[in-house]
């Protein structure tokens, strides 16, 4: 029976439908798509009954739809015309100036002219020309008229940001901290070498985790936390000297023991965990710490390769996650796994997250009426720590008494202890991104102290 010239409303949707069907049951190949793209549009333009919106909406659909390459869906194809008339539709009906408030949602890019001087001079030579992840930000928070006579550096690092911040014109006490030795050395001894300079500042440095902060500014000065000090500043990365020696385990790229401790005094190290957890509580490292979605396979790996005697340097982890992303495709290739599941192991051996928010609430302790804390995250786990501390600290909830009537604990929130100065974390520019690539996940989150 020969096909009908005009073509019913019914059938030219049953043909759309089919077409859409087909692409996500079935992958197109380039000879299918090129005949049903020759015939479709006849069939559906010859009709006079189809309303002018639809009508008008099926010719873009057909104008603008690209032959599939081989081994592309056509529903693929169909989503993204969608979402690109969507988006056009969006962006028609806003205006300019919602369209900037929309992207300023999204991140809040800092707005300082990368100054290069500052950042070479303040480079730290004996670390590899490490360089301070948003130093001009950093000493923006604490410029002037920002009183600063007493500051202190909770993670040393390689002393960058400490040799900026010392310069601040009152200066008067500064103090560091870092819980590894090498890192604290390295740092100590820059610091001494710029007190020549300043002969009426006070200079001390311990290595002490952050989280004792109260005790160490005690031991510093009985008297010091009666008034409280000006500036804290918590950076959280790791420096370039702990990734690139390989002997601390922290490298993807690099052989060595599997150890992961900051302190080298602690007690847990990276292989006690591959070698001789449970695989539900790897997996839930893997999943919780390091945010990777492949981790009940990756655990049941970790805790197979213990049958030929388990898993002993960097490099043989790495070959095994490099395996087991080879199998499930992996997300952006087996390094960035790899880096997830280091992260993961770094976090649950130095007990990082839990460190973070006891230390924030100590530091905030520890301000002076108007004293600012300053923190620079680089993932998203802290980050989140970060936000949800500061809001936290604003409105602190605080235990008033027992209700007899209700047997419950009476809670109440008192005045604002702190305002936060980010409403959203402040993100590297793009000069600084180019020329530090390893800034690009820094976030800067800062809170004063009422």
């Amino acid at each position: 029976m020969a096909r009908s010239q005009s073509p019913s409303s019914l059938e030219k949707a049953f043909y759309l439908v089919w077409f859409v069907v087909r692409g996500r049951t079935r992958r197109i190949g380039r000879d299918h798509a090129s005949v049903a793209l020759a015939h479709t549009p006849r069939l559906f333009l010859r009709s006079e009954n189809l309303s002018a919106s639809f009508s008008s909406t099926l010719d873009a659909f057909l104008v603008n739809l690209p032959i599939p390459r081989n081994g592309d869906g056509l529903h693929l194809q169909v989503r993204a015309l969608g979402t690109q008339q969507q988006t056009k539709a969006k962006g028609a009906a806003k205006s300019p100036a919602a369209s900037s408030a929309d992207h300023l949602k999204r991140r809040t890019r800092s707005a300082m002219e990368l100054d290069r001087d500052l950042y070479r001079r303040y480079a730290s030579p004996a670390d590899g020309g490490h360089v301070p992840v948003m130093l001009g930000e950093v000493l923006d928070v604490f410029r002037p008229p920002h009183h600063l006579r007493s500051f202190v550096d909770c993670t040393l690092g390689a002393g960058g940001h400490s040799a900026a911040v010392q310069a601040h014109s009152e200066m008067q006490l500064y103090v560091g901290l870092d819980i590894d030795p090498m890192a604290h050395g390295m740092a100590r001894l820059r610091i001494e070498a710029l007190l020549d300079g300043a002969p009426g500042l006070k200079a001390y440095t311990q290595v002490r985790n952050f989280k004792y902060i109260t005790s160490v500014l005690t031991n510093v000065d009985e008297n010091l936390l009666n008034h409280g000090v000006d500036g804290i500043l918590m950076d959280l990365g790791m420096s370039s000297m702990q990734v690139n020696n390989s002997e601390r385990g922290f490298s993807v790229l690099s052989d060595g023991p599997l150890d992961m401790r900051m302190d080298p005094q602690g007690s847990l190290k990276a292989e006690d965990i591959l070698n001789s957890w449970p695989q539900n509580d790897i997996g839930r490292i893997l999943r919780d710490y390091g945010e990777e979605s492949n981790w009940h396979y990756l655990s049941k790996m970790i805790v197979d390769a213990r049958v030929n005697g388990g898993l002993h340097s960097t490099a043989e982890l790495a070959d095994l996650v490099r395996k087991a992303s080879a199998r499930s495709g992996g997300r952006h290739g087996w390094i960035k796994t790899a880096t997830r599941v280091f992260q993961a192991l770094r976090i649950a051996v130095n007990d990082e997250l839990r460190t973070l928010e006891d230390a924030l609430y100590a530091c905030f302790d520890c301000l002076s009426c108007g004293g600012r804390l300053a923190v620079i995250s680089f993932h998203s786990l802290e980050d989140r720590i970060v936000k949800r501390t500061f809001l936290n600290l604003v409105d602190r909830v605080v235990d008033v008494g027992i209700d007899q009537r209700h047997h419950e604990i009476k809670k109440e929130v008192g005045d604002k202890k702190g305002h936060i100065l980010t409403k959203r974390p402040i993100t590297p520019t793009q000069d600084e991104e180019r020329l530090n690539r390893k800034c690009r996940s820094a976030k800067l989150r800062i809170i004063q102290k009422l």
